[in-house]
């Protein structure tokens, strides 16, 4: 036991650090609450799709080093998004990358802001007049489609340094599919001798220094000297009624007081694959057709769609997030995926009939009401940066922190941070 760390929680982070202890040569055992690894990364085959489809993670954000070095490692690289960019605005549709008309002005007044503040008080206080409503309404849809943000929470800050650096850039697909990757660190783990168990719900932590004792859901026990907490900022943020709840004895209340303060957004993704993309020509049945449809834009109610583009395949997504997804959060599946095709006829001028009658497979993925998750990714919030710090720090040498909630720089809410994160806490544990 003198040298074992247990891992709880086997996403991005966890398994990144799994795999740089046991090559350091660290014992190292994975608990994982679902059965499956990958956490909020999760590729499936099922439901009756034709390929390989992302449930979670989708696409990379940046030059992002470390996802970037697992494709290399696994002779891989990614490909851009192409095709065309639409927005559907009070009824009317448009092409065209803008998604913030006047993102100069916008950046303009956040340089000069003395003090970071919540956006949607930074929007009415220096765009607050009639002749800005538009904008308001872009940066808040940004804020909350992009970022899954709360407005009211999130950092003004924050945004500044989006924009400033290409909030808007092009945001490619890793060559095959998240999950790939996921099963490749899964598999080094393993041969360097690591172990997994996965089903396995940790409902309790009891913790001195060198030495924990994991109790799980099935009456089960684990002991080590350390371990290395990967799971969600959500988890982190349920309440200790909830069944998501994991006890800390003796507490960590400066932990949770920080995990409360900081940002954690909803998102629930359409998947929905037809017979073929009708949407690229008009049809007695579509009016309001969009060639080589990349991205889609709206104030609809399910308001963001996109393509596969380059790959032809007919499957479009559709995305919900932010505080709108949090609204729906108990909403069931069924009365989603109409909202959702109520949302995308509306948008392609024909109608949810016609929809169901192209529809060859569908999957509704509610983030918010996944018991591991209880949310899709983080966002900043006004003073993040020192409510992670508190989060992420070590407890005794004994207890460790990791995960994409903890993460604080260029990549929030990303496969990155969660993979910077996890490279971090094992660096951490190793030089402990």
């Amino acid at each position: 036991m003198t040298d074992t760390v247990l891992i709880v929680g086997a996403g991005a982070a966890g398994l990144y650090a799994a795999r740089t202890l046991v090559q350091a040569g660290r014992s190292v055992v994975v608990l994982e609450a679902r059965n499956r690894p990958g956490g909020r990364i999760h590729t499936f085959t099922d439901a009756g799709f034709s390929a390989p489809t992302e449930a979670g993670a989708e696409f990379m954000h940046g030059a992002v080093p470390l996802t970037r070095g697992l494709l290399d490692e696994a002779g891989l690289t990614s490909f851009p998004t192409t095709g065309s960019t639409y927005q559907v605005i009070k009824g009317h549709l448009h092409e065209s990358e803008d998604f913030i008309q006047e993102v100069p002005q916008l950046l303009e007044q956040l340089h000069a802001l003395p003090h970071d503040m919540p956006l949607a008080d930074f929007l009415t206080e220096y765009f607050g007049e009639e002749q800005y409503a538009p904008m308001r309404e872009q940066v808040t849809r940004f804020a909350e489609g992009y970022d899954a943000a709360d407005a009211q929470r999130a950092s003004s800050f924050a945004l500044r340094e989006e924009l400033s650096g290409g909030g808007f850039d092009d945001s490619p697909h890793p060559e095959g599919t998240y999950g790939n990757l996921m099963a490749r660190l899964v598999a080094e783990v393993e041969a360097a001798g690591g172990t997994f168990h996965f089903s396995t719900v940790v409902q309790e932590i009891r913790w001195q220094p060198g030495q924990v004792d994991i109790r799980t859901a099935d009456g089960r026990r684990l002991q080590a000297a350390q371990v290395l907490l990967t799971v969600p900022l959500g988890i982190w943020q349920a309440p200790p009624d909830s069944p998501s709840y994991i006890r800390i004895e003796p507490e960590l209340p400066e932990h949770r007081a920080a995990a409360a303060n900081l940002g954690y957004g909803a998102v629930i993704k359409v998947l929905l694959e037809f017979k073929d993309a009708f949407w690229q020509q008009a049809s007695p049945q579509l009016t309001q057709p969009m060639p080589d449809l990349s991205f889609l834009f709206s104030d609809a109610p399910f308001p963001t769609w996109w393509s596969q583009l380059p790959d032809p395949r007919p499957l479009l997504t559709g995305w919900l997030a932010g505080p709108a997804a949090t609204r729906l959060r108990t909403t069931p599946a069924e009365t989603l995926l109409a909202q959702a095709l109520d949302s995308l006829a509306g948008l392609l001028g024909t109608t949810p009939a016609f929809l169901r009658s192209q529809l060859l497979a569908h999957r509704i993925v509610n983030w918010a009401a996944d018991p591991y998750a209880l949310g899709a990714y983080a966002y900043t919030t006004v003073g993040a940066s020192e409510q992670r710090t508190t989060l992420g720090t070590p407890v005794a040498n004994t207890l460790f922190i990791a995960g994409e909630g903890v993460y604080d720089g260029p990549y929030i809410g990303t496969v990155e941070a969660a993979l910077t994160s996890g490279a971090d806490a094992a660096r951490q544990l190793l030089d402990a």
